[in-house]
């Protein structure tokens, strides 16, 4: 009994889908984390600017 080639071309491009979905899958959640980490990072630069501005109104006002 002799199993087709063409099986074992199925078989591979499976395979070979497979790895190519985990490698694309790993890649765009890094890319996502460095654009979460980008966004993290103006958000908290926003809110330190306006701690010293309160601050600097307060002090003021004062």
């Amino acid at each position: 009994m002799s199993i087709p080639i063409w099986v074992f071309a199925v078989v591979a491009g499976i395979a070979i889908s497979a790895l190519m979905a985990i490698k694309t899958g790993r890649e765009e959640r890094l890319l996502e984390m460095e654009s979460i980490e980008k966004e993290g990072e103006i958000y908290l630069e926003r809110l330190e600017k306006e701690k010293e501005r309160r601050e600097g109104e307060k002090a003021a006002g004062e």
